[in-house]
């Protein structure tokens, strides 16, 4: 028997398996869904095990968060967005152990929803920013020390710039042309990478998703309508600015993360307005002076880290992302370098879009700094 299948028969013994499917195309972890004969279906994954070095960790985070969340929403009557629940064995087990050690875990499928990979309209881009806004909105009420941190080190950008410099050491030139075009930038822009940290005290923090990226959110079926973001094993205490930048510069990527010619890559100008819109009609009181300010160098500093990361993972033989082809993880790292310094070239007129929004009177802060 399959992995997967043994996986499915400890959640479900009792029922009968009609098909096991993998879906997604996520980076880090192994995900399938399940059909059972009754026509209902939910969703089986494998944790990755080169990520979380404490997968324990994760479920308990997850279950207070998704608990958290849907005590909020049943104060508010809200029955618009729906969360992810852990399903349990017939013996109250949120996790299976396989024979290597790994574990799996059975989640709630959402009926009637669907995934996009690449923002079709600015419709789609407000929604996903409100959602944002919601979801943070309804977290800012559980305190951050209820949860531990599943991926120590996450968004500390100058440890993985020192990891970055160690595999340099041991992996000496001659580099092909794309591999140094990705050094050249990060020794462009090494020196500005601490941005947020340097302010790290006057940000708002609280507990974010950690991976806000556009095929995280789930769209209703038959509408634009964001209803659910899913993917909770990053959720941890965090920078607000770092949910923000990393939502944006996936929405923004007007051609997709696997676009052919990296170089084409742009931020998109209206999907950044129609993102912060969006988030700013429900969470604008969350952003303090500091928070505004540094909106648009957060959003560039994601790109440059996780073009950084997927470089490092590159060189370092593909051992954290997945990758489908040879060169996968190079091609990534050459979109996100490319989509910062596009960025960068639009920086004025971003500013100006940013300072547009805030001063839209419906969406003003809610909070004095």
């Amino acid at each position: 028997m399959k992995p997967e299948q043994q996986a499915a028969s400890f959640f479900f013994p009792d029922q009968e398996i009609r098909g096991i499917t993998p879906i997604g195309g996520g980076n880090v972890n192994d995900t399938w869904l399940v059909r059972f004969s009754s026509g209902k279906f939910a969703i089986l994954q494998k944790l990755s095990r080169a990520v979380f070095s404490d997968p324990a960790l994760v479920t308990a985070n997850l279950k207070r968060v998704t608990g958290h969340l849907q005590q909020e929403l049943k104060k508010k009557n809200d029955t618009s967005i729906r969360i992810p629940q852990l399903l349990h064995s017939p013996h109250g087990e949120a996790t299976f152990i396989d024979h290597r050690g790994n574990h799996w875990r059975m989640l709630s499928y959402i009926n009637d929803s669907r995934t996009v990979t690449v923002l079709q309209t600015p419709a789609q881009a407000r929604e996903i920013g409100r959602l944002l806004g919601c979801f943070h909105l309804l977290l800012s009420t559980l305190d951050p020390a209820d949860l531990d941190n599943p991926l120590p080190g996450f968004h500390v950008t100058s440890q993985y710039l020192a990891d970055y410099d160690t595999i340099c050491r041991h992996r000496p030139p001659p580099l092909r042309t794309r591999e140094q075009w990705c050094a050249d930038q990060i020794e462009r822009f090494r020196d500005r990478s601490d941005i947020l940290q340097l302010h790290r005290s006057e940000l708002t923090s609280g507990i974010i998703h950690g991976d806000p990226k556009v095929a995280n959110f789930l769209f209703a079926a038959d509408s634009d309508t964001a209803i659910s973001l899913i993917d909770l094993d990053t959720v941890m205490p965090g920078l607000v600015l770092h949910d923000l930048g990393d939502c944006l510069r996936s929405c923004c990527n007007s051609a997709g993360e696997e676009i052919a010619a990296p170089e084409e890559t742009s931020f998109d100008e209206e999907c950044f307005a129609a993102v912060m819109e969006g988030y700013c009609s429900q969470a604008s009181g969350l952003l303090g002076t500091k928070d505004r300010q540094l909106l648009i160098d957060a959003t560039w500093l994601i790109s440059f880290e996780l073009g950084l990361r997927f470089f490092m993972d590159h060189l370092a033989g593909n051992k954290y992302f997945k990758i489908q082809r040879p060169d996968q993880n190079l091609h990534r790292a050459l979109v996100q370098l490319h989509l910062a310094e596009s960025l960068l070239r639009q920086r004025s007129r971003l500013d100006l879009l940013w300072q547009r929004i805030m001063m839209a009177p419906k969406i003003q802060p809610q909070v004095s700094d």
